[in-house]
């Protein structure tokens, strides 16, 4: 273990102590998001890039798990135009995101993650998943109360969707192999801020039973047949 996750376990100790850092839990019909996990920022070539492969590789055990049980999937995207005007004001302070832009390769998924054709990809301009996005009301059609969360980064993308799923009424659980960032120290510290205000932390071997568990009780996600088709057309368009 090491000594920022070891202070980081010190710091949850006090928090509890102080009213702080409580359990979320688990809900009763989960989704999940993966948030970013695009070559550009899963490849080290990248400017936007980090090494993320061992994130890649445990979000894929997590996706597998979640299908399996038939778990809805939702992807999101970072894209914008060649002329970069639907990027607002963010390239002034991260000009690296220019190399976000429709049709060129950092923007597609990394194919380790083996999206399906009924899995929503949802494309959007800011940190969080739910700015200016339909995510919201595709978890509120299906159902969902508990949103586990994978991805990049850390300290930027996944913590943003974090605060807003819980402002929006949803569970947020973030299974720590499956998020990574470009700063160790970042990591750690937004971790430990997702744990004690906003959601719970926990290990890709905790999310899997409970997704097991799911899947063995016979768990739906679907009960209305036109439902899968519904969500196929959604990711089609490649826009909520």
């Amino acid at each position: 273990m090491s000594i920022a996750r070891e202070t980081g376990e010190a710091v949850i100790a006090g928090y509890q102590e102080k009213g702080l850092a409580g359990q979320m839990g688990w809900g009763r019909r989960p989704a999940i998001l993966v948030v970013d996990l695009i070559l550009g920022f899963t490849q080290t070539t990248s400017p936007l890039g980090a090494a993320l492969d061992t994130e890649v590789l445990a979000t894929r055990e997590l996706l597998d798990a979640g299908r399996d049980a038939s778990v809805p999937v939702f992807f999101t995207t970072t894209v914008y135009r060649d002329d970069m005007r639907d990027a607002g004001l963010f390239p002034r302070k991260v000009p690296a995101l220019d190399v976000l832009r429709y049709g060129r390769a950092e923007v597609t998924l990394d194919p380790r993650l083996g999206r399906r054709p009924d899995e929503v990809l949802i494309e959007k301009k800011y940190a969080s998943a739910f700015f200016a996005t339909a995510l919201a009301s595709l978890l509120t059609a299906e159902g969902i109360d508990t949103l586990l969360l994978c991805g990049a980064t850390t300290s930027g993308c996944v913590r943003a969707s974090v605060v807003d799923a819980l402002q929006h009424g949803f569970r947020p659980i973030v299974p720590r192999s499956c998020v990574g960032d470009r700063s160790p120290a970042a990591h750690e510290a937004n971790l430990i801020d997702i744990q004690g205000k906003y959601g719970d932390v926990v290990s890709l071997e905790e999310a899997r039973i409970y997704l097991g568990r799911l899947g063995a009780a016979g768990s739906k996600t679907a009960s209305d047949p036109n439902e899968a088709s519904s969500r196929e057309n959604v990711s089609e368009t490649g826009t909520p």
